[in-house]
This record gives C-alpha cells, sequence and structure tokens, in this order.
C-alpha cells in the first residue's frame, strides 16, 4: 500500500477479490453496467458519492487512505481564528492516525529508510506517540 500515490481503483479491486463478490451483483448495487464497473478498477480516483457506495457494499472505509495522506503529507496547521470568527471553518482538533498510517510509518522504521527522529521531524507525529507505536510492535 502506498499512502503518498493512493490508486483506489486498485485497492478496491483487492477488497472485492477478497470477498469473492460477483460483478453482476456490483453493478446492480452502484447501478452502473458490469463495463462501467470493471473500469473503475483502472481509475485513480472516484467520485466520492460511488466511493461511499463501494465503502457501504464492501463493508470498508475506503476514505481512511486519504484521511492518512493527509496526516502524512498535508498536517493540520494551527489556523484557529484565521477564518475570522465562529463557525466559518471546520477544524479538527485531533489527528487520528489510522492502522494503515501506523504500518507506513512502522515499516519505514524498521526496513532503515527513516530514523524515528527523522519520522518525527518529517510527519510532525510526537515522540511520544511514535514511541508507544514502537513499543507496542
Amino acid at each position: 500500500m502506498n499512502i503518498k500515490n493512493i490508486h483506489i481503483g486498485n485497492l478496491i479491486r483487492a477488497k472485492v477479490e477478497e470477498h469473492q463478490i460477483p460483478i453482476e451483483r456490483i453493478s446492480r448495487f452502484l447501478d452502473r453496467t458490469e463495463y462501467e464497473t470493471e473500469m473503475m478498477y483502472h481509475s485513480k480516483s472516484i467520485d466520492t458519492d460511488v466511493l461511499l457506495k463501494w465503502c457501504k457494499l464492501l463493508k470498508f472505509d475506503f476514505f481512511r487512505f486519504y484521511t492518512g495522506h493527509l496526516i502524512l503529507y498535508a498536517p493540520q496547521a494551527k489556523i484557529d481564528n484565521i477564518a475570522g470568527g465562529k463557525g466559518n471553518t471546520m477544524i479538527f482538533r485531533k489527528n487520528i492516525y489510522t492502522q494503515e498510517v501506523k504500518d507506513f510509518i512502522l515499516e519505514k522504521i524498521e526496513s532503515g529508510a527513516m530514523t524515528a527522529n527523522e519520522v518525527v521531524e518529517r510527519y510532525k507525529i510526537p515522540k511520544t506517540t511514535l514511541y508507544k507505536w514502537i513499543k507496542k510492535v
């Protein structure tokens, strides 16, 4: 799994194969032709409404891959009061690290591609959080 370059069609195909769902059932559920459904497996991106249907059908949150990408490559900035008033913007006060993000980071450290300090510096993950992950391995 490459969190930096997400190919959602490949990820969907893998889940479909895992669940062994017939293309006919998928096409009916998505209200698409079998050809259109097959073409989604080759798509790097998919409309969010369609992706939500895939999530429901396969009982899997595909949006988590994008959340992981945002946590690692576009970390939340401290933007309190920049919008000029309350209620003008949505602010998430806590980062949620998915298992995919944790696995990605731990693999970088275990393979020697990055040190723990490099991970903290590059991805802005708190040291205590990172060391808790390492300790659990």
